[in-house]
């Protein structure tokens, strides 16, 4: 047990803490904004992490021994049926708190907290007849409410945590605090609140009456029951009131009267505080996201009780090999055709790689450190033979890092057969993070921690390589990876993604390293003089967004956007918020399209350039020394499979407008080649889709060579292809690409702005000429739900467990996933598949042309002088020839002295 819960010994005093769910749970809500808080499903989320960081805040600052979470059953309770009002005056519950308290629930279910529920009885009871039993036990009592109600049961052994702001800080309502803020002793609470009432519960008081007349009455007479009797010696206003009011005031203190004697299935002994469930909670925590409160809550508890280790899980025992006798290459041979665990630390840049320190360890806990700094020749040229030996079996995490940290050393990485961060992806792909020790804690249920040596005497880890402890932190790191790849290779064999692991993504890791320290060359120069036309169209656009409404404001403040839209010009409200209305991009395009106000149109330039500008500005930070922009891939980001870039991102720059098009005039081919080729997929999404759906029409377009929108536009309207004006071959193209995303009539109807109606019509005549699309959509999800996963055409699977769930928004998000995953996902793995083939194929060939980017579907590639035709012909094979599919891969070719010109 985690030193954050008391060590509780038969001597020592038990301390249970109880939480009341629901109200937490609320506060929790309105404290956290909603629109910051959700998961990639649309499931809102800011009560959950709301509650669960309360929770682990209480746990590390009060150590409880026990504890327990109860929840209201129903909005039917015994105090409704004698008082039909109670609570009726409250809001409707806020959409987006829907279906926050079951994902709490689950929460602590993985962490193994008790929570209770009684039909007909409220937490506040629950937790009445708890406190009672634990302080008649002799345990000390913390409870968590945000109803006053609790603290009539508030007493030297019991203490309420009341909330004063959010969840975060709480008020520790003892005795003397309650005589200090109410003037009455706890116990006499319910008294002075029968008589004062309690507006959130809808509970009237007696008017006139307030705490301070309330507390003098009772501390004169002795209690409610006196008052009542007396009540006619009262004299004033308020007596009268009094007087007025004798019935609602003794229904009162029925009402907020809170049982000690509910019949529970559990007592407070039954609350022990348990080990958590580290495997169930990684499950929860994935599909909230939560990444960060996720570490925190490991850091302060681990999963189970270690024995030996009772402040954390157990680590891992690594003896670290003295190479001074036969050096490295003696260590390694003795190990030869063994897979070993390599950890490099230092710069795992494209543009700047640079390695300073490697370990190498094998399954047994045997480890090497070397310093490359200080490296004896006999053991560098040992390190050099073997990491570039590709017979020498070697386990990585982020391989494609170290390849570029070993570069930057002119070492040579080879022979990489398993990469965890890649396997756990494929294994579990909606995670945000595949970091080393969660993984380790996850799957071998040990900590990446170096044991602090109990004498002065480090023994083994006594390298003397630096003052921090690196060399230990990185045998460690390099000896949990042989024991880590062997768990995931199991869970990828029971996945069906071994091969996926094996023949793309490993493969793929090592081309896209050579991608990024190739680089692709920069027009620097123009880039700064883009940089300053978008400034000055940014200005341009300000000042004409200030002429329409005659002064300045802060066009990027939402509050400011919110005064002048919707009081001073006095628009149509968008989509109401916590801060007021809704100023996104949406929001405003969607305003713009009702009003037309050229103030809206001044706004809306004024964005775009921003955003333009700012795109230039990350372009022009990310040119490195020679020229060219080294962006990173990364591999485990979508959970589709596709590729993503970062530093800079270059899938954010716009295609479809002239101002975007003109950012890719700044990429040209660089010195020593003679243009720059690109290479992308004609409509592969929709290829993917007749393939899948095997619906003959769909086929048969693509097989004649037709324009497909204008082909299934003929179709769906009825008349000759020639026919097919450009607005029905928009709508077509709209809807075609719609259905993979699961789009509905009305969401086509916003996006073509028409009506529902006509839009459910499209969409009907659409499926009456291509059944076999509505067959493949329907039976997509149905399959998803039954087996619980999505699969693209070479088997990268998609687990949807939201599928299942009773939140029909969170349902609603897993079943578009469950269209989009096999086709989006598909076309991810024909573009790497095509990747390889062209970076084999070059190489095989000998050609000094190289492979620069992959952005969506499209290569670029830097053509090297007079291989111009040789290349495009190995391109379009190996692109057309990536998959075997029921119709053909078309490849659009062409070429430019920039990304711009060579576009087709």
């Amino acid at each position: 047990m985690d030193d954050r819960l008391a060590d509780v010994t038969d001597t020592a005093r038990p301390r249970l803490l109880l939480i009341d769910g629901h109200s937490m749970a609320y506060r929790a809500f309105f404290a956290l904004p909603v629109d910051k808080f959700s998961t990639s499903t649309g499931q809102h989320t800011n009560a959950v992490h709301g509650f669960v960081s309360m929770l682990a805040n209480l746990i590390r600052d009060e150590r409880p021994t026990h504890v327990a979470v109860a929840f209201d059953a129903g909005s039917t309770t015994f105090r409704t049926e004698q008082f039909p009002q109670y609570k009726g005056t409250r809001d409707a519950t806020p959409e987006p708190f829907k279906g926050q308290v079951p994902l709490i629930k689950e929460v602590l279910e993985s962490m193994r907290i008790m929570h209770l529920e009684k039909d007909r009885f409220e937490a506040d009871d629950i937790l009445a007849t708890l406190s009672s039993q634990a302080d008649g036990l002799g345990m000390e009592v913390l409870v968590c409410s945000g109803d006053r109600d609790s603290l009539q049961f508030v007493n030297e052994n019991v203490t309420v945590l009341y909330p004063v702001k959010g969840v975060s800080e709480l008020a520790r309502m003892t005795p003397v605090a309650v005589q200090t803020k109410y003037g009455v002793e706890p116990g006499q609470y319910p008294d002075l609140a029968a008589l004062v009432g309690e507006t959130s519960d809808n509970i009237p008081g007696v008017p006139g009456v307030g705490p301070k007349t309330a507390a003098k009455w009772i501390n004169q007479f002795g209690g409610l029951e006196q008052i009542l009797e007396h009540a006619d010696e009262i004299t004033g206003k308020a007596g009268e009131s009094l007087r007025a009011h004798l019935e609602q005031v003794r229904l009162n203190r029925v009402l907020n009267h809170l049982l000690l004697d509910v019949d529970l299935p559990l007592g407070p002994d039954d609350l022990r505080a348990q080990p958590w469930d580290r495997e169930d909670m990684h499950r929860v925590f994935d599909a909230l996201e939560f990444r960060a409160l996720r570490e925190r809550l490991f850091a302060m508890m681990p999963a189970e009780d270690s024995g030996d280790e009772p402040g954390g899980a157990p680590t891992f025992e690594v003896a670290v090999a003295d190479l001074t006798t036969d050096g490295l290459s003696g260590w390694l041979t003795a190990r030869e055709g063994r897979s070993l665990g390599l950890e490099v630390a230092g710069k795992h840049t494209p543009a700047a790689g640079d390695a300073w320190m490697v370990a190498i360890a094998d399954d047994a806990g045997d480890a090497a450190v070397l310093d490359l700094a200080d490296l004896p020749a006999r053991d560098d040229e040992a390190l050099r033979a073997w990491l570039q030996d590709p017979a020498a079996p070697k386990v990585l995490h982020g391989a494609k890092g170290a390849w570029h940290a070993l570069a930057g050393r002119d070492y040579v990485l080879d022979g990489v057969v398993f990469d965890t961060e890649l396997a756990s992806y494929l294994c579990h792909p909606d995670q945000r993070t595949y970091d080393l020790g969660e993984l380790t804690i996850r799957h071998l249920h040990r900590e990446l921690r170096v044991e602090e040596p109990e004498t002065g005497d480090q023994g083994a880890f006594d390298l003397s390589l630096d003052g921090n402890g690196e060399a230990q932190r990185l045998a460690v790191r390099a000896a949990a990876l042989v024991q880590l790849a062997e768990v995931l290779a199991g869970d990828l064999r029971d996945r069906g993604a071994s091969d996926l692991l094996t023949d793309l993504e490993l493969p793929l890791g090592t081309v896209l390293a050579q991608i990024e320290r190739r680089g692709i060359a920069m027009d620097a120069d123009y880039l700064r003089e883009l940089e300053r036309h978008f400034g000055e169209v940014v200005s341009a656009a300000a000042t004409e967004a200030y002429a329409v409404i005659g002064r300045e404001v802060n066009l990027g403040s939402p509050k400011q956007l919110q005064e002048v839209l919707f009081d001073q010009l006095a628009m149509p409200k968008t989509k109401k918020i916590k801060t007021g209305f809704t100023t996104d991009a949406a929001a405003l395009a969607d305003l713009f399209a009702k009003t037309e106000h050229p103030f809206l149109e001044h706004l809306l330039a004024h964005r775009d350039a921003t955003r333009l500008r700012q795109t230039v500005e990350g372009l022009l930070k990310s040119v490195a020394e020679d020229g060219r922009i080294h962006t990173t891939f990364q591999q485990t980001i979508a959970a589709t499979g596709r590729l993503s870039s970062t530093e800079p991102n270059l899938q954010n720059i716009p295609i479809r407008t002239e101002a975007g098009r003109r950012i890719r005039r700044a990429f040209v081919v660089g010195d020593g080649y003679e243009t720059l080729l690109t290479a992308d997929y004609s409509q592969i999404e929709m290829r993917i889709m007749a393939h899948l759906s095997g619906d003959e029409g769909l086929i048969e377009a693509f097989r004649t060579g037709e324009d497909l929108h204008s082909y299934v536009g003929s179709r769906v309207f009825g008349v000759p292809t020639s026919e097919v004006t450009a607005a029905m071959r928009s709508k077509i193209k709209a809807m075609s690409y719609g259905l993979a995303y699961g789009l509905s009539p009305f969401g086509l109807s916003k996006q073509l702005n028409i009506e529902v109606s006509e839009a459910a019509t499209l969409m009907e005549d659409y499926f009456s000429r291509f059944g076999g699309v509505r067959t493949y959509l329907l039976g997509v999800v149905a399959e998803a739900r039954s087996i619980g996963y999505t699969a693209t055409i070479m088997g990268r699977r998609r687990y949807l467990p939201d599928l299942t769930s009773d939140n029909r928004q969170r349902r609603d998000m897993a079943e578009r996933m469950a269209l989009n995953a096999p086709i989006q996902g598909s076309a991810a793995d024909i573009i790497k598949v095509a990747m390889l083939g062209v970076e084999k194929e070059i190489a095989a060939r000998g050609l000094r042309s190289r492979l620069l980017l992959q952005v969506h579907d499209e290569l670029v590639l830097e053509v090297g002088p007079g291989e111009r035709t040789e290349l495009e012909a190995l391109v379009r094979e190996q692109m057309a020839g990536a998959a075997d599919l029921s119709v053909p891969l078309d490849v659009s070719v062409g070429v430019g002295t920039s990304w711009h010109d060579a576009g087709h």
